[in-house]
Formats: structure tokens, C-alpha cells, sequence
């Protein structure tokens, strides 16, 4: 059984959708991990609250400050811990959702170049998905509207607001 070239194309989209939420939700658990392993502050003990004692009775000896009065006792030697190599920290997940709204803006400009026409933010949402490029949120078409008229503002910009959600390139 062959997919014909349509089906072969929207199945391509749906995986291009799913690797950039994955992608996404990979950048979150690392940057989880990162916060916990700095929090975590690795080599500094946790600070022990003191033995709480009935009024009127001695305090009890901290059992860790007993452990250096005693003699060391011999362990066993322990196999040697394989070193791991140092592998930087990932980028902060900010910066991956930047360069991801980036690539979105410049999709969405080609797509009114390619138009020739002001399009709105609908159809201009359609064509951004048919490359298999996502935006978070239960309403993509409200949220790259947003981001078209955040970019429409000012005299710099690339893009020129005509009306409710529809967009055209600057001249």
C-alpha cells in the first residue's frame, strides 16, 4: 500500500507539529532540571535543626558531631566511579520559544509575500501550519494575531494592519 503525495505531505505535517511539541516540552523539563540541580547547590549539607528537648533536661549531642570524635573506621574500598564529561547546561527554554517565534514571523512574512495580497490572520494561520510551524494556546489564530499587531506597531515594522486581523507587508 502507497500514500499517495497528499497524504504523504499531511502526514509529514502532523509529525513536523508533534516534533515541535515535543521539542518544546523537552526544553521545559530541562529547564526544570537545571533549576533543580542549582537549587540543589550540590557539596553544601542540609541544615539540621537542633534536637529539640524537654524543659529541664541536658540537650542531647548532635550524632554528627559524635561521628568525628570516634575513630575512622575502614570501609572497604569501593570501585573507582566512573568520571562523566562535562556537558554544558542547554540553552534556557526562553531562548528556544524566541527563536521559534522568530521563525514563525518570518514564515508569516514569505507567506504575505508570496500572496501579494493582505491576508488575514486565519488564512495567514493556515499556511503557517501547512509547513508544520505550531504556536501554543487553545486559539493559534488568536495568538498569532497578537503577534502580528505587536509587530504591526511602530515605524520599523515589516508588517502594516489593515482592519481586524488582517495584515500586508509594509512598503
Amino acid at each position: 500500500m502507497f500514500l499517495s503525495e497528499a497524504e504523504t505531505e499531511a502526514r509529514l505535517d502532523d509529525l513536523r507539529r508533534q516534533r515541535a511539541a515535543l521539542d518544546r516540552a523537552i526544553a521545559e523539563h530541562e529547564l526544570y532540571l537545571d533549576l533543580g540541580r542549582r537549587l540543589a547547590r550540590p557539596g553544601q549539607a542540609p541544615v539540621a535543626e537542633p534536637a529539640r528537648t524537654a524543659p529541664g533536661e541536658p540537650p542531647r549531642p548532635d550524632p554528627a558531631s559524635r561521628a568525628w570524635s570516634e575513630p575512622p573506621q575502614e570501609e572497604p574500598a569501593a570501585e573507582p566511579v566512573p568520571v562523566r564529561p562535562r556537558v554544558d547546561p542547554p540553552a534556557p527554554a526562553g531562548a528556544a520559544a524566541r527563536r521559534e517565534g522568530r521563525r514563525l514571523i518570518a514564515a508569516a512574512e514569505e507567506i504575505l509575500a508570496g500572496a501579494g495580497r493582505p491576508m488575514h490572520a486565519a488564512e495567514i494561520w493556515e499556511r503557517l501550519a501547512a509547513r508544520g510551524l505550531t504556536l501554543p494556546g487553545h486559539d493559534p489564530v488568536a495568538a498569532l494575531n497578537t503577534r502580528l499587531w505587536k509587530r504591526a506597531q511602530g515605524s520599523g515594522s515589516v508588517f502594516r494592519r489593515l482592519g481586524d486581523a488582517v495584515y500586508g507587508l509594509a512598503s
